[in-house]
């Protein structure tokens, strides 16, 4: 069983890797497009509609793999804030909590 490990450099990676990921997977699609221009004009009819709506889609798909993975890194983003927060509260409040503890009375004698 594997464990999973966070630190405080876990998210800022994480974000990095999404957003590389989303230029990768944006360039591929703009390729795929572009792979395919000189097709444009080689159809008529039913072919030539369907080739226009791949064109269409393909850069749909593009805009909207980039928004989602964008609001993808948006929420990395927050997850990073609340995670370093909760680690000060809790340190905050550990440090707070042993000022106020009685550790003469907890030796035993």
């Amino acid at each position: 069983m594997s464990r999973w490990s966070f630190n405080e450099e876990t998210m800022p990676v994480l974000q990095k890797n999404t957003s590389s990921s989303g230029e990768e997977l944006e360039g591929l699609i703009k390729d795929l497009i572009s792979a395919a221009e000189p097709l444009e004009g080689k159809f008529d009819g039913e072919g030539k509609a369907a080739f226009a709506s791949f064109k269409a889609n393909s850069e749909m798909i593009a805009a909207d793999l980039k928004s989602g993975l964008g609001r993808i890194n948006e929420g990395q983003q927050e997850m990073d804030t609340a995670f370093r927060t909760g680690d000060e509260t809790m340190a905050d409040d550990a440090n707070s909590d042993m000022g106020k503890a009685n550790f003469d009375a907890a030796k035993f004698k």
